[in-house]
Parts: C-alpha cells; structure tokens; sequence
C-alpha cells in the first residue's frame, strides 16, 4: 500500500477471500495532525489475484482517528 498512496499503512482491517482472489481493507494515515488523535485516516480496499499480484485499489472510507465507529 505504501508502493501505491505513499502513505504508511497503520493495519490491516479485513482480509476475505474474493471471486477471482482476495480482496484486502488496509488502513493509512493520510494526513499526521498534532496531536495525532487529529490525524486523518483512511481505508484502501485492494483486490489481488491468486497469486497476491494486484488487480485494482480505491479508497473506501476517510474519517478523523477515533471516530470510526460514528461514521
């Protein structure tokens, strides 16, 4: 995920196996505030083959940390 936002990822959030694949949700900082509860994150969902080569990416969600759960 980092190769692709340039972005570090924080973890992933899901893993589950797809039609033709895998489909992985991994969570990133997309902008470091101070303090770091400010920060903005976000979820790439990325859909990979079966051999793990990369198919498609987007991005799914974006909201302030610890406030994931209001969204």
């Amino acid at each position: 995920m980092h190769e692709l936002t340039g972005r570090q990822p924080e973890g992933v959030t899901s893993l589950e196996r797809a039609e033709n694949g895998w489909r992985v949700s991994v969570e990133v900082v997309e902008s470091h505030r101070v303090p770091d509860t400010a920060d903005i994150l976000a979820v790439y969902e990325a859909e990979l083959d079966q051999d793990g080569d990369l198919l498609s990416y987007r991005r799914v969600d974006r909201y302030s940390r610890g406030r994931g759960d209001e969204r």
